[in-house]
């Protein structure tokens, strides 16, 4: 590792705060989390082949998904794995910035409701 726990939480945290306010008062019942490596169940669950990379995961009901009767349900989760975006990184400081941002925006695009085949067709990846 490159980072400090602290150090990777607190690029999370600026890449939250640079979200317009529009998003970031939308966001509604998430928790942003971060993990140092993806468990082998979180792997799994994302469908990541043997030797593949998570840089995050999102977990939840997107708020597309939603109705009257979502209450009292623990929050969604949006983690980012530090290992695998400093690896993807090349451990450079800029880069991770870069990667942590782009992470966490796919990540709450899931949140909003974005599916991985919609952001393929608007050049996300």
């Amino acid at each position: 590792m490159m980072l400090t726990d602290q150090e990777f939480a607190d690029l999370v945290d600026e890449a939250i705060e640079t979200l317009p306010p529009f998003f970031r008062d939308k966001m509604n019942n998430v928790a942003v989390l971060t993990a140092v490596w993806p468990t082998q169940a979180e792997l799994n669950a994302a469908d990541v082949a043997p030797g593949g990379t998570l840089l995050g995961l999102y977990h939840g009901i997107p708020l597309t998904q939603r109705n009257q009767g979502y209450n009292l349900v623990t929050p969604d989760t949006i983690t980012l794995y530090q290992g695998p975006i400093e690896r993807q990184a090349g451990y450079n400081l800029e880069a991770i910035r870069h990667w942590v941002r782009h992470v966490f925006l796919h990540e709450l695009a899931h949140h909003f409701g974005i599916s991985d085949d919609r952001l393929r067709e608007l050049g996300a990846y």
